[in-house]
């Protein structure tokens, strides 16, 4: 059994870094991208806001169909979608075709944290989700790390169309290799899956729980935070600091760095703290309110920064602290939610931190447009994580229970 759950977690982590890869190829290809087809920044903006948008209110169905169907199918069927829908934007030609093709990414990847932390929810005991967990989030930043130097390789070698397509083809691969090989965990698993019980009215029930408003309000804060930097970092340091599209590449991934090392620390400090006897709930609250208020310093100090290490840095700090309060979010919805509802109560936070998290990129690209500043986007970010926190110190109170029938 420990052969397969290493096989599955190494799967898991593998599409993990592909669909980030995916979602940071238009920041990388921005200003290439808007020469090329002559879009504003505000439409660059859009077009980052549209994926959001899409991939927030797939996560309703896509939570209903993991806890229903289960994540073998569900997750092979959203990687190929993402995957062709990412190879189709290397060659689209127009603004409308770019809007058709962000809504099928965002619907595409919407299965894919929801359904990985159910698969980490099957499969490990609760002594011992912090580490795994922390492993899986912690793929979604190596994706954005990797994602500038080595788009940036492809961009400047092959163009932007060619970098589209092949990101594109890399998923396919994980999506074909995940089907056989991904196993029903009723055999398996160390927690029996529950996919058939789930029913309308016990997903209903979730909307009555103080807790649930709670991790969708609260990782609001996480995800627009997280998705400004995703979206416009790279457009920053070229723009505020005046980096060329080369070092730009190299220096955007060292953020993205330190936000995977705030992750898997999040993950081992989480083990350690339930295996000394503390509650799993509210030690995963106090890192969750922890981070964010770190973060929102460390954005706030980012309008500060004079020079491109310096704002390198701080951003470095702040996506450290967001992504160790994040793990610790999906870490939350596992200890949190009943077990036949995990991909639902997930998906539904991650629904709603989308709905805001799709505001940022289009309200940054607005504010640039207008004031060829990122300072007010970054003060906006910092009050919308800030106000995150307290939704998890103020709601977020005892465990979901939730009807079964």
């Amino acid at each position: 059994m420990r052969i397969l759950r290493a096989i599955i977690l190494t799967l898991l982590v593998l599409g993990g870094i592909v669909n980030f890869l995916d979602r940071s190829a238009l920041s990388i290809a921005n200003t290439t991208m808007r020469a090329d087809l002559h879009l504003s920044a505000t439409q660059i903006g859009a077009l980052l806001s549209i994926f959001s948008l899409a991939y927030g209110l797939a996560q309703v169905p896509a939570g209903w169909l993991l806890d229903r169907a289960g994540p073998k199918l569900i997750l092979s069927v959203g990687m190929f979608l993402w995957s062709l829908a990412q190879m189709a934007t290397g060659v689209v030609s127009g603004f409308a075709a770019l809007v058709a093709t962000r809504i099928g990414l965002g619907a595409g990847e919407a299965p894919f944290l929801p359904g990985g932390f159910k698969v980490i929810h099957d499969w490990y005991e609760t002594r011992e989700r912090g580490v795994p967990t922390g492993i899986l989030n912690a793929s979604t930043t190596l994706g954005q790390a990797f994602a500038p130097p080595l788009l940036t390789l492809l961009l400047l070698g092959w163009g932007w169309r060619s970098m589209f397509i092949s990101i594109g083809l890399l998923g396919v691969i994980v999506a074909v290799a995940w089907y056989p090989v991904y196993r029903n965990p009723d055999k398996h698993a160390i927690q029996p899956s529950q996919s058939q019980s789930i029913s309308l009215a016990a997903w209903r029930d979730l909307f009555r729980h103080r807790t649930i408003w709670g991790m969708m309000l609260g990782f609001s804060g996480v995800n627009y935070t997280a998705w400004l930097y995703l979206a416009w970092l790279p457009g920053y340091l070229e723009a505020a600091h005046h980096l060329s599209l080369r070092r730009t590449g190299w220096l955007a991934a060292i953020p993205f760095l330190m936000g995977s090392a705030g992750m898997l620390i999040s993950g081992f400090v989480a083990d350690a703290l339930v295996r000394r006897g503390w509650d799993a709930l509210k030690s995963r609250k106090l890192l969750i309110v922890a981070g964010m208020i770190c973060s929102a310093a460390c954005t706030f100090a980012v309008t500060r920064a004079s020079s491109s290490s310096a704002a390198v840095a701080v951003i470095g700090l702040a996506l450290f602290f967001i992504h160790f309060a994040g793990t610790s979010c999906w870490g939350l919805v596992q200890v949190a939610a009943p077990a036949h509802l995990v991909g639902s109560a997930g998906a539904l936070q991650n629904f709603c931190s989308f709905l805001f998290a799709s505001v940022a990129p289009v309200l940054t690209g607005w504010f640039l447009d207008r004031t060829h500043s990122f300072r007010i986007a970054l003060l906006i970010c910092a009050g919308v994580t800030f106000l995150g926190a307290m939704a998890y110190l103020w709601l977020v109170q005892k465990s979901i229970q939730a009807t079964a029938g």
